[in-house]
């Protein structure tokens, strides 16, 4: 065999490899995820918001693929650098270019009329950089102390910037996300318990000196007690609920949702879309969407066990977080489980930042699971 024969070869062993690692369960629940959002955005926003948002599933499909084939270990050496990045697009929403909605001062103004929500892809990048010091070089013992307080001040930063602009939703997520990538990098159990303890304080302290926008304060008052203010704040809880309980067992249809169609529900192409999958594809509808949800995290989970150094398995933490946290919130505020908060379901809500950033966590966990392969049984 010549040279030419054997590199040829090794190309084609080597795409042959790359095609076997692929998770097409993850992949596949993503992308139906996606599918069936993509219907019931077009059901509750209409046939313009349906194409736009099947045009953001194909960009965030090509995105997603292209960060599954970054060098794996080129991406620990990258973590700093998308960081900063990312910080600067969340500052972003404070400049003249920034756009307040529903108040939140969370989104850029893009040209041709598109914004860009930065808080969505600063979750990636701190899941990266957080796995990069927790990793460390201590990985049978857990993260030093320093590690630890190194972590913590980069979580920092952006989980105040983005209250800072009042979006509390995307707060609470990030702070569920270095939450479990700490206990499973395994600090100690006292610093779980006193940063616990610490961030009850400052949220009490927040409410009692009157920091909370008054929305944020309505808000939580409507889940406490959404009848209180029918027709104010307690509107989106109560007719969220009315939404999923005439749904049935099979829904009243696709397209033929009588809340969804007659706009009863605030924003349900969105933060509420979870309303709509109940009212016109019924309790079945909304098990299906919950079980792919579950799929999405359960191979992202293996992937995790599977990873071959700490780095990789603290990346696949983060995101499994990140995707469960936010179905969660999302989910629960739909229910009235949760307070609303206003975050998306991921794969499923209208919003391209949302799906494009939710496909890169898709090739996160693929990229994971190439480096992992070797060792894979």
């Amino acid at each position: 065999m010549t040279m030419v024969e054997r590199r040829e070869s090794g190309r084609i062993r080597s795409r042959r490899q790359r095609r076997a690692s692929w998770d097409w369960v993850l992949i596949g629940s993503a992308l139906v995820l996606s599918l069936i959002g993509t219907l019931f955005v077009a059901s509750a926003g209409g046939a313009a918001a349906g194409r736009k948002q099947l045009l953001g599933l194909l960009v965030a499909l090509l995105i997603g693929y292209l960060v599954s084939q970054v060098e794996p270990r080129s991406l620990r050496a990258w973590a700093p650098a998308l960081y900063l990045t990312s910080l600067v697009f969340v500052l972003l929403a404070f400049t003249p270019l920034g756009i307040e909605i529903a108040g939140a001062r969370a989104w850029v103004a893009l040209p041709m009329g598109f914004t860009l929500q930065p808080s969505e892809f600063a979750k990636l990048a701190l899941i990266l950089a957080l796995a990069s010091t927790l990793a460390g070089g201590r990985e049978q013992s857990g993260p030093d102390n320093r590690s630890v307080v190194q972590a913590l001040g980069l979580a920092a930063v952006p989980i105040a910037l983005i209250i800072l602009g009042n979006d509390t939703g995307s707060a609470l997520v990030t702070t569920g996300i270095v939450a479990a990538m700490m206990l499973v990098a395994g600090v100690s159990w006292r610093w779980l318990t006193g940063l616990a303890a610490a961030g009850a304080a400052v949220v009490t302290l927040a409410v009692m000196a009157g920091v909370l926008a008054e929305y944020q304060v309505q808000r939580l008052l409507a889940f406490l007690d959404p009848t209180a203010d029918l027709t104010g704040f307690g509107l989106n809880t109560v007719q969220s609920r009315i939404a999923v309980g005439s749904g049935g067992l099979t829904g009243q249809g696709l397209f033929e949702g009588t809340q969804t169609q007659g706009d009863f529900v605030p924003v349900n192409d969105s933060d509420f879309i979870f309303s709509v999958v109940a009212e016109e594809a019924g309790l079945l509808g909304a098990l299906s969407v919950i079980l792919l949800v579950g799929l999405v995290l359960w191979r992202g989970w293996r992937i995790g066990l599977d990873a071959r150094d700490g780095f990789n398995r603290l990346v696949a933490v983060g995101v499994v977080a990140w995707f469960g946290f936010q179905a969660f919130e999302n989910i629960g505020m739909t229910l009235g489980i949760t307070p609303v908060t206003g975050v998306t379901l991921p794969f499923v809500s209208y919003g391209g930042s949302s799906m494009i950033a939710a496909w890169m966590g898709i090739g996160l966990l693929q990229l994971v699971r190439r480096a992992s392969a070797p060792q894979r049984r």
